[in-house]
């Protein structure tokens, strides 16, 4: 017997193309894959954040605001060209809170950061269950942040410069990401259960 979707008359409720849209990108988010961001204050430097964080599928991101007020024109959801109307944000007052929230989930932790120790975000697995934490335009991140971290990472450069814009080392970071989970199939089944799945699509419709 048909399935009742399939018996809906063409044009009634949601339309279908919209809602065969919405289906599919859920269908592709990758709730193992998140991003943190670190007193990151630039409205524009969000914005992009969340631009590339929708495109390669992500559906949280942790923000965490001690030291600068948060962008909150970045955040809002009322525009329909806003990325934030399709994530899910999490505001912590700590990045001990944050963390701890991520390691509750089965997420490592790994900051952008120069240093020692930090390994070529080439050499990641970023197929694993990955948080990835970028810090303050001027500052970068905090020792907090660096110290509680499960490792760090850094983006080659062949340049002058020693780091790239926030926004731009999230989307290469991310890029790096996609193309590890296409590879391993990532996309091609959902990573929601069908019951998350299924109440994200009905609120995506109200939106």
């Amino acid at each position: 017997m048909p399935s009742s979707r399939t018996l809906r008359p063409k044009g009634s409720g949601p339309t279908t193309r919209r809602q065969q849209r919405i289906r599919r990108i859920l269908e592709r988010r990758q709730p193992d894959l998140t991003v943190v961001l670190e007193d990151v204050h630039d409205p524009h430097n969000v914005s992009a954040v969340l631009r590339s964080c929708d495109a390669v599928g992500v559906l949280d991101v942790h923000v965490v605001y001690v030291h600068e007020e948060p962008p909150r024109r970045a955040f809002a959801r009322k525009s329909s060209a806003s990325a934030a109307k399709w994530m899910r944000i999490h505001r912590h007052d700590s990045i001990d809170e944050c963390y701890a929230a991520l390691r509750g989930q089965g997420q490592r932790i790994l900051v952008a950061a120069l240093g020692p120790g930090s390994e070529d975000l080439h050499a990641l697995d970023l197929t694993r269950p990955t948080a990835l934490v970028f810090g303050n335009e001027m500052r970068g991140l905090s020792d907090e942040a660096v110290h509680a971290a499960d490792g760090a990472f850094r983006i080659p450069m062949m340049g002058m410069v020693e780091s790239l814009n926030i926004s731009v080392a999230c989307a290469v970071t991310l890029y790096e990401a996609l193309r590890q989970r296409q590879f391993a199939g990532r996309y091609e089944q959902p990573s929601l259960d069908p019951a998350e799945l299924d109440a994200l699509e009905a609120a995506w419709l109200k939106r």
